[in-house]
Formats: C-alpha cells, sequence, structure tokens
C-alpha cells in the first residue's frame, strides 16, 4: 500500500496546481532536426524553455519525470538515476514493464516531487528526463547548471499534462530510440481501435471517472490520461461532470453533489485506501449507475497504477486488464 500513500501525497499536492489548459503541441508538430532519422545525433527536441540539443547518444540518462524511468525502459534504455512516482519496488519498475526491459543494475533512487539535485549531480548524468513534471523555472534552471541537456515538458505544455504520445516521442527522440517508440505508439492505438471496434456499444456513452481520497470524492475532467483512455474506447466525458470544471484536471464532489458521477458507465479508483470502502460507502451506493451495475471500481491495485500512470506502457496493460470489468458492467 505504500505506493497508494504515495500517490494520494502527489494528488494533494496535484490538485493545488492551476492548470490553464491542455494546450500542450502533439508530437505529430515536432519537426525531427536534420540527422535525426533512424535515430542519429544530433537531436534538436522543442521544449517549455526552448530547443534542446542532444549531441549524441547518451549513456547516462537520469529520468525526474512521471513516467520517464518507464518509457525510457520500454524504449531499452536503463537511467542510471530515477524518481520513483509509483513506488512499486526498490527500483520503481511497474509489473507491466517486461523481464527482458527490467535493470540490470539498480538505478539510484532520487525522491519523488522534490529532488536530490546532490544525488543527480553525482550521477553525471549526460541527459536528464523531466518531460511530466511542474514545468516549474526554478526546478528547470537548478537542472541546467549541470551543464547537460535537460528535455522538460513540451513546448506550450502545462504542469504534469505531458501526454502519454509527447513523453514517448520526447524520450524516444532523446534516447535515439524513435523507431522503437514509433512502434510502441502503433501498437497502442492499434490497441485502443481493436478494443473500441470490438464495442461499438460504447461509442457515444457518457462516463465520470473519480476517485476515492479519505474524507473525499473527486472527478477527472476533460484533459488528463484516465480520461483520454476511456474516450478512445468510445465513451466521452459526462457533460454534468465537465461544466464544473475548472482550471484544474480534477474537481472536488462532495456528498450533496455525488450525483455528478451518475453516467452510462461510472469509474472508480481509491488513493490511499482499500477499494472495498468505495464499496461500502452508501454515498457511491446511492448513484444511480452504481446501483444498476453500470459501474466499476478498480480493486487490483497493479490495474489501478496502469490506469493511472498515464504511460504507453501502463496503459497498454490497463487496456488488458480494465477493458473486461467494463465489459461486465456494461452488459
Amino acid at each position: 500500500m505504500r505506493w497508494m500513500r504515495t500517490l494520494g501525497l502527489i494528488m494533494v499536492v496535484l490538485l493545488g496546481i492551476a492548470l490553464t489548459g491542455c494546450g500542450a503541441a502533439g508530437p505529430e508538430e515536432e519537426q525531427p532536426s536534420a540527422g535525426s532519422a533512424g535515430g542519429q545525433f544530433p537531436v534538436t527536441i522543442k521544449t517549455a524553455f526552448g530547443d534542446v540539443t542532444v549531441p549524441e547518444r547518451p549513456q547516462r540518462v537520469v529520468a525526474l519525470g512521471w513516467g520517464d524511468a518507464e518509457t525510457a525502459l520500454s524504449l531499452g534504455v536503463q537511467p542510471v538515476g530515477a524518481a520513483d512516482w509509483l513506488p512499486v519496488g526498490g527500483d520503481g519498475v511497474p509489473p507491466w514493464i517486461p523481464a527482458d526491459k527490467r535493470y540490470t543494475t539498480p538505478p539510484k533512487m532520487l525522491g519523488t516531487m522534490e529532488v536530490d539535485m546532490e544525488s543527480v549531480a553525482a550521477l553525471q548524468p549526460d541527459l536528464i528526463l523531466d518531460t511530466r513534471a511542474s514545468g516549474d523555472k526554478e526546478r528547470y534552471n537548478l537542472l541546467n547548471r549541470l551543464g547537460v541537456p535537460v528535455v522538460s515538458i513540451p513546448e506550450g505544455g502545462e504542469s504534469y499534462l505531458t501526454t502519454w504520445d509527447q513523453q514517448l516521442d520526447m524520450v524516444g527522440k532523446a534516447l535515439g530510440k524513435q523507431a522503437e517508440a514509433a512502434q510502441q505508439k502503433a501498437d497502442l492505438e492499434a490497441k485502443f481501435q481493436q478494443a473500441a471496434a470490438a464495442h461499438p456499444q460504447w461509442a457515444g456513452k457518457t462516463v465520470a471517472v473519480g476517485a476515492k481520497m479519505v474524507g473525499s470524492y473527486g472527478a477527472y475532467v476533460n484533459g488528463g490520461s484516465r480520461l483520454e483512455f476511456l474516450q478512445r474506447l468510445g465513451f466521452r466525458q459526462s457533460p454534468a461532470v465537465q461544466q464544473v470544471a475548472g482550471k484544474d484536471f480534477f474537481v472536488n464532489v462532495s456528498p450533496e453533489r455525488m450525483d455528478l458521477f451518475n453516467a452510462d458507465l461510472t469509474m472508480m479508483f481509491p488513493i490511499g485506501l482499500a477499494a472495498s470502502e468505495i464499496d461500502r460507502d452508501q454515498h457511491f451506493q446511492s448513484v444511480p449507475s452504481v446501483r444498476d451495475g453500470r459501474a466499476v471500481v478498480l480493486h487490483d491495485e497493479q490495474a489501478t497504477q496502469a490506469f493511472s500512470a498515464g504511460t504507453a506502457a501502463g496503459m497498454s496493460y490497463a487496456v488488458d486488464k480494465v477493458v473486461p470489468l467494463i465489459e461486465q458492467a456494461q452488459r
């Protein structure tokens, strides 16, 4: 349960971050630099802090952004240092990373949101990945003082809202793994398309996605990976939830407004508590879609992690685990 407590802390912090939209440029908008085809260097990557050039294939990668280490591993590159965003083991490797892509030498773990800069410097990195992070200028300046390329959030991006395909594109380019990243992207898109095609009855149905934390509920609004996951399966965001959206990617839901979770499909998962607390919560059980059996509560910790990770590998794993649960709820 340690990962859930950490994720709960992260959520509390992220809920206080004011977001002004999701205008991050898509990976298809980024033009490869000269010589970047086929993993050749140098490569240039557009970030919120300007163009960053990686002069040669990096050998000592430090991965700090949410999902950066996982994405590097999925592309066959083992970071020497990593931030443990979803602590599921001593080296922070999620269970959906296959055995042949795991660390042969465990990385130096560097904290989560607050990174030990001295430890980063001691690793003598030649590339720092921070693609899904706060985008804070002070943080960037501290990392940039190390004198190595820092690949931060995308140009025009927002705090922690780098999409899975933007992250895959940026990390793949920085590591010289463009072909592998493109294949991974194509595989995931095909997987979503196959799942959607197998369930045409889901097209246009409304979905409300939420989380229960200690003492409160919250609902996700457009712009995050959880809703994108369900939208790729054909669902659309509940207009009732989106109508109360503010600048954040998440809105608090009081016991008096649990009706917001009523939709053709209601999906809920726990943060910092057991899923059974959702099952026995009378407020949740009072929602019409829940009473009618049109709700999915994620009990499996690995499925919850994958659904929340917002990485290409995590989403692929979540398709396998979550789609059958939706099938049961939509019979």
